[in-house]
């Protein structure tokens, strides 16, 4: 068998493995330096768009080469997997929405041990085989690998977008240095629509494909600290959302698409999509602790979410007392 037949055979042989281990895409692209992309992270960080989110500026050169990370890496075999239920959201009174991510277990906990057996099983076939596995967990700019590796494309709400699975899918990356035979990237299909642009309720993304964190209600509601108070523009446009905001994802056409997904784990637990503010508000370290363990929602902490649903109470307030005055000036 000739090198190219194996490569061949073997980039075969390890894609069927990974749908097998319950991946929805699997893509592979050549390890090499993102060139394309230096300019436009260099511009995104110099414009402060990632808020407080520091590492993005430390790992910076590392993100845009994958060689940095593991010197040997030769391919990056790119998985995906829906998390897309047959739940949907509903607004409700007093309650907080909860990002569709955020639903069922910690995607990390899902994607991550599969990864590994796929790194595991690539070592069994090709000895002295290196590899890494990520699941956004280290400076990998996963949205661009999707790309290169035929996953989809990066859409103008700056998700990646499938014509056969939408964007409700969760991206894991493997590092090598085995040779696999790479998938040609997937053109850019998102016309000359902005339903994202011109839904989202902060503004956050600028342009298209461009997100400022500072404006987005996942970024606050997520990542900041839990004693960082919302600035007026985000309280009064928060929607209801308690957990991270989908808002730019529901609204794009091709969601339509969207594939759903196989593994229970991201089905929601308790059968809930959103929460009650006013237990969030009176839950104790230990009971968040027992009803969030494994669950996304443990990243902002209690105080976090509290914060977050006092936020949610307050921008209630605030819209019932204009209502009132509305209701009074049209007399």
């Amino acid at each position: 068998m000739d090198a190219e037949l194996s490569t061949a055979a073997l980039t075969k042989e390890l894609k069927d493995y990974c749908h097998r281990l319950g991946f929805d895409a699997v893509g592979i692209a050549r390890a090499e330096a993102l060139d394309d992309q230096r300019e436009h992270l260099n511009t995104w960080l110099t414009r402060g768009y990632h808020a407080t989110m520091h590492y993005m500026e430390r790992t910076s050169q590392k993100r845009l080469d994958p060689r940095q990370i593991l010197p040997s890496a030769r391919s990056i075999v790119v998985v995906a997997m829906s998390y897309d239920t047959p739940y949907r959201h509903t607004d409700q009174p007093n309650r907080g929405k909860i990002s569709r991510y955020g639903w069922g277990d910690d995607y990390h906990d899902v994607l991550l041990p599969k990864l590994r057996a796929a790194a595991a099983w690539l070592a069994n076939r090709v000895p002295n085989a290196e590899s890494k596995v990520y699941v956004d967990t280290g400076p990998v700019m996963e949205k661009q690998w999707a790309r290169r590796a035929g996953i989809g494309w990066q859409g103008k709400n700056t998700n990646v977008i499938s014509r056969t699975m939408g964007s409700f899918f969760f991206l894991g990356v493997l590092l090598t240095s085995v040779e696999l035979e790479a998938d040609a990237p997937i053109p850019d299909y998102c016309g000359t629509c902005t339903a994202c642009l011109d839904a989202c309720p902060t503004g956050a993304l600028v342009e298209p494909y461009v997100l400022d964190a500072s404006r987005c209600i996942s970024y606050w509601t997520i990542e900041t600290k839990p004693d960082v108070e919302f600035p007026e523009s985000i309280r009064r446009n928060l929607d209801g959302w308690l957990f991270g905001c989908d808002v730019c994802q529901d609204v794009c056409p091709w969601n339509r698409f969207r594939k759903e997904t196989r593994e229970t784990a991201f089905f929601p637990r308790n059968d809930e999509t959103s929460l009650a503010l006013e237990q969030i508000l009176a839950m104790t370290p230990e009971e968040f602790r027992q009803r969030f363990r494994g669950s996304p929602l443990k990243r902002p902490k209690l105080a976090g979410l509290q914060r977050n649903a006092r936020m949610l109470q307050a921008a209630a307030e605030c819209s019932q007392q204009s209502d009132v005055h509305a209701h009074d000036h049209s007399r």
